[in-house]
């Protein structure tokens, strides 16, 4: 694994691909997709995967629930070389393989078709009680958007999962407040989240979404016989000063201004 620093540079790499990749694009969804950019980092570097397979059978699985954020995700497995950077070219082009939300049909690494809100961590369920029934020894991680939250089959997931004691699951929600509409709060406010996990039955943890030492630790908790939920508070737009914490940057369009202006905030590092 690598250490809390070299993260943090990977970190800063993969939000310049992201801002590459949906300018080239012309259009996408930076500000989720930057919120999420630390979270995936920090699952990539420790969770049991191969690039030269796949698809092998004892590899943990990722599900990006949040499929809209689906350049986070491209933009990290092409650093662990599932993929050359060459594909970001084509994001959301017709024949390309970088779909504007994850196809595991045609992207290297992508464990589990996703967009529909609510329906990535209804499978992941399915993924991990697979396991469990099969005594196999992965991992299941489902990255959630808090506005996801508000969708009924989430919760339907999590009865599920409580239910059928799947300790073999991490559940990751990406708490950065806002959705297309505004602050999640004033559009369909999620109340006491802690304490609905809790009684639902899950394992919390409550963690900075942009700490690489203490997400690391949160994502590495296991209890047996119960599932785990880590509580991420993230900055949506995180790393661009003119998008972070700004709504309107859920899915808006990177301008040539745009990108020139965030790509000389993102320099540093590699």
């Amino acid at each position: 694994m690598k250490s809390y620093e070299a993260m943090e540079e990977e970190a800063l790499a993969v939000r310049r691909d992201i801002i590459e990749m949906l300018y080239l694009a012309g259009s996408g969804h930076p500000g989720g997709s930057l919120s999420v950019t630390d979270i995936l980092v920090c699952l990539y570097n420790r969770i049991r995967v191969d690039e030269k397979q796949p698809v092998m059978e004892d590899r943990d699985r990722v599900v990006l629930s949040k499929g809209h954020a689906a350049p986070a995700l491209y933009a990290v497995l092409a650093e662990h070389g599932f993929f050359s950077k060459d594909a970001f070219k084509r994001l959301r082009r017709l024949g390309g393989m970088l779909q504007g939300h994850p196809d595991m049909n045609k992207t290297p690494g992508v464990d589990v078709c996703t967009g529909s809100l609510g329906l990535g961590v209804s499978t992941a369920c399915g993924i991990a009680l697979a396991g469990k029934v099969r005594k196999k020894d992965y991992h299941v991680y489902a990255i959630l958007g808090d506005g996801e939250l508000q969708e009924g089959i989430v919760w339907e997931a999590m009865t599920a999962a409580v239910h059928h004691k799947l300790d073999n699951m991490t559940v990751i929600v990406d708490l950065n407040g806002l959705q297309i509409d505004g602050p999640v709060d004033k559009v369909m406010g999620l109340g006491n989240l802690k304490g609905k996990f809790l009684d639902y039955g899950f394992k919390v943890v409550e963690v900075d979404g942009h700490d690489f030492e203490a997400l690391d630790a949160a994502i590495a908790v296991r209890e047996d016989g119960r599932p785990v939920c880590v509580l991420a508070k993230t900055v949506k737009g995180k790393g661009v000063s003119f998008m972070e914490n700004q709504a309107g940057w859920h899915g808006q369009k990177v301008s040539e201004e745009d990108y020139k202006t965030a790509m000389e905030e993102l320099k540093g590092g590699r």
